[in-house]
């Protein structure tokens, strides 16, 4: 009784001197800056950096937002984008679709591009991967919706940039932070930050792990992250970026319907006999080179490599794989006038090679007395290497202070190579260039409101299942999926810029359509199937609003909703013409409020809601919508003069809300077994969090 007393006193009397502290510093909590909404700035890939400036759909995750909820889980705040939609099961499994594109990917997520500063985080397999990189050490995350700029290759669905955390405040600083929550989840990092005249470094680890709710989930996760800058002087700088991932993942795999609704803690019965999972190391790392060349012109040329290494063990087989990928861009921008007319560009080059080696062996696992997975013989072996490169350029010409027009341009070449080791033979191909221009036109009435106008033409390259026939030769009939979008927007400010709405309608329809046919346990073979045809409409608002002197609440609304249907579609001889496309949902909703206290307690909430999602091309089977409810509660305060303290408590899936998380899309049924659609969502968990900085 008295250690309750002295920790309420405590308590008190640390409110009390952060209250004290914020009327003789003026200082205030992050969390209560929100008079004004301040104006986005953006990468500096962009030929401008100011979003309200920007003739594109381009969904924003401020530093703020990331660490939003429980800091573990980027699914969460994916989601908040309207046309953006991510399943996940397990961390490890997950596929993230835009306006409908990448929806019946089997496994994983294509069709979009992802950088990470420079380095581009989508492998030659057309393959990427966001969750590897710790939330904590990301800065913002920008995903633009279609493929509305021409200075990204390869990306029909659009691209996702991810700005590393680098030290901006000029001092040294430390912290160190801690989750813990349901179904064994803890989470530790630490990081160490130092900013000074002549460069930066930011060093930071974590280490995350989790016993799962599902049969054979526990999953672990570690990483260290190191970025900075060298050489800072006015007109140059020299970035680096690096990070080191290792993960061992335990996989349930998806369930069927009777399972799901009646024992969804199941795992699919062969990958717990099997003890099936996911392991890997990965590296990444850049070197990014800033300079002026003159007022007029700049430069930034950067380099990179990416290295992955992975065992899988499966019930069928058990399959290994490397990659390794480089590469190096080059970007000249600038601006020059003709007459009274001002005009900015970008142009430059990607070049990008991906050497992949695969090997498959059988799993023996029925034979190892219920300890799991046993390697046996081998039973392929598989080399790919592909090499592209990107000649792109944008020219943004202001016709006056209200209107203006940007143009730009993209050629792609990609050629690869395939070598099947049980045949002794090597196969060489290249696909046809591949022009991609895109046109905008942008009006601005007046300094806090824009409209815009585009068109442009995207396209996505075979991953390389689908590359190959049954007999594991290149198939040279497939072609890379193109299509145009049109897309008209705007984006306001209003009420002395407290509140932010942004409204997106377009229309885009796929050509060539890539259709991934299972011919057995793992294997697969592509072939172009016809068209998709993709329209909707997106909204998003963001308010702030001062209620006294105490009290200021954020709030935010986000909304979408699509048609996703095929157009002409013809597979094994079945006609889906006319069917809502597979995997995705035509309708999200996220409403979220934070209320802010002005010494330091907040409280948030969160809700999505996901409409139904058709699981296979007929539309004989869907998966039924759903709401998820997310709370939290925290406390941010100073306890000394440069060491500051936050708390936190949550709690996720506050109604339980039984759910898929994740849809296997047109699985097939094994034996006399119903088709295994559903990785079922985590029923209701709790989490805390509890973190220290201080700032010398």
């Amino acid at each position: 009784m008295i250690l309750k007393k002295y920790c309420f006193f405590l308590f008190v009397f640390l409110v009390f001197q952060n209250i004290e502290a914020q009327k003789k510093e003026g200082k205030r909590i992050d969390s209560v800056k929100t008079e004004k909404l301040k104006e986005v700035i953006i990468s500096s890939l962009h030929i401008d950096n100011n979003l309200l400036n920007t003739p594109a759909s381009i969904g924003i995750l401020s530093k703020k937002d990331l660490l939003q909820n429980n800091t573990t889980d980027i699914t969460t705040v994916i989601n908040t984008i309207p046309g953006v939609f991510m399943q996940s099961s397990n961390f490890t499994t997950t596929r993230i679709s835009i306006r409908g594109i990448g929806a019946r990917t089997t496994y994983g997520t294509n069709k979009i591009r992802a950088f990470y500063g420079s380095i581009p985080l989508t492998s030659g397999n057309s393959e990427t991967v966001i969750d590897d990189i710790d939330l904590e050490n990301l800065n913002q995350i920008e995903i633009i919706k279609g493929p509305l700029s021409s200075v990204y290759g390869a990306g029909l669905g659009g691209a996702i940039l991810i700005s590393p955390q680098l030290s901006k405040n000029g001092n040294q600083s430390a912290g160190i932070s801690s989750v813990f929550g349901s179904f064994g989840l803890l989470k530790n990092s630490l990081n160490f930050g130092l900013d000074e005249k002549s460069g930066s470094l930011n060093i930071s680890y974590h280490n995350l792990k989790t016993d799962g709710w599902r049969e054979n989930s526990a999953y672990k996760r570690e990483g260290i992250t190191l970025a900075g800058e060298l050489f800072r002087k006015k007109n140059s700088k020299l970035t680096y970026f690096s990070n080191y991932t290792y993960l061992k993942a335990f996989i349930p795999s998806s369930i069927n319907k009777n399972a799901f609704e009646n024992n969804p803690e199941s795992g699919a019965p062969t990958w717990v006999a099997s003890k099936g999972y996911k392991e890997y190391k990965s590296t990444l790392g850049g070197l990014a080179y800033d300079f002026s060349i003159n007022e007029n012109l700049k430069n930034s040329t950067s380099v990179f490599i990416n290295y992955k290494d992975s065992n899988e063990p499966r019930p069928f087989d058990i399959l290994r794989q490397y990659t390794f990928a480089t590469g190096a861009r080059t970007q000249f921008s600038g601006n020059f006038k003709i007459g009274k007319i001002k005009n900015n560009f970008i142009t430059g080059i990607e070049y990008f090679t991906d050497a992949y080696k695969g090997n498959t062996f059988q799993n023996l696992y029925q034979q190892n007395n219920g300890l799991g997975s046993l390697q046996g013989n081998q039973l392929t072996e598989t080399g790919q290497k592909r090499h592209f490169y990107n000649i792109f350029s944008q020219l943004r010409t202001l016709l006056s202070e209200q209107f203006e027009i940007q143009a730009g341009l993209n050629y792609n070449k990609t050629n690869f190579s395939l070598d099947n080791y049980n045949e002794t033979s090597k196969q060489k191909y290249s696909y046809d260039g591949i022009f991609s221009p895109q046109l905008s036109l942008l009006f601005k009435p007046n300094s806090q409101q824009t409209l815009y106008f585009s068109v442009s033409r995207g396209f996505s390259l075979p991953a390389t299942e689908e590359t190959l026939t049954t007999e594991g030769t290149i198939n040279t009939s497939i072609k890379p999926e193109n299509g145009y979008n049109f897309e008209v927007g705007g984006k306001f400010y209003f009420f002395n810029k407290k509140l932010y709405t942004e409204i997106a309608i377009y229309r885009m329809e796929i050509k060539d359509l890539l259709v991934a046919k299972r011919v057995g346990d793992d294997q697969y073979v592509g072939l172009n199937a016809g068209k998709t045809f993709h329209q909707g409409a997106e909204i998003t608002l963001n308010h702030n609003w001062q209620m006294n002197r105490f009290l200021s609440l954020n709030s935010y609304l986000s909304g979408s909703l699509g048609n996703y249907e095929f157009k002409d579609f013809v597979d094994s001889g079945n006609d889906y013409s006319g069917n809502k496309l597979t995997g995705v949902a035509p309708q999200k909703i996220n409403i979220g409020v934070t209320l802010n206290t002005n010494f330091g307690a907040y409280f948030s909430a969160d809700y999505q809601f996901v409409g139904e999602i058709q699981m296979n091309d007929a539309n004989t089977a869907y998966s039924d919508s759903y709401t998820i409810l997310n709370l939290k509660t925290g406390y941010r305060f100073e306890i000394l003069q440069g060491l500051t303290s936050h708390f936190a408590v949550g709690v996720n899936n506050v109604t339980n809300e039984k759910y898929a998380s994740l849809i296997l899309p047109n699985a097939v049924p094994t034996g006399n077994s119903a088709p295994r659609y559903y990785y079922p969502g985590l029923p209701v968990n709790y989490y805390g969090t509890v973190s220290l900085n201080y700032l010398f």
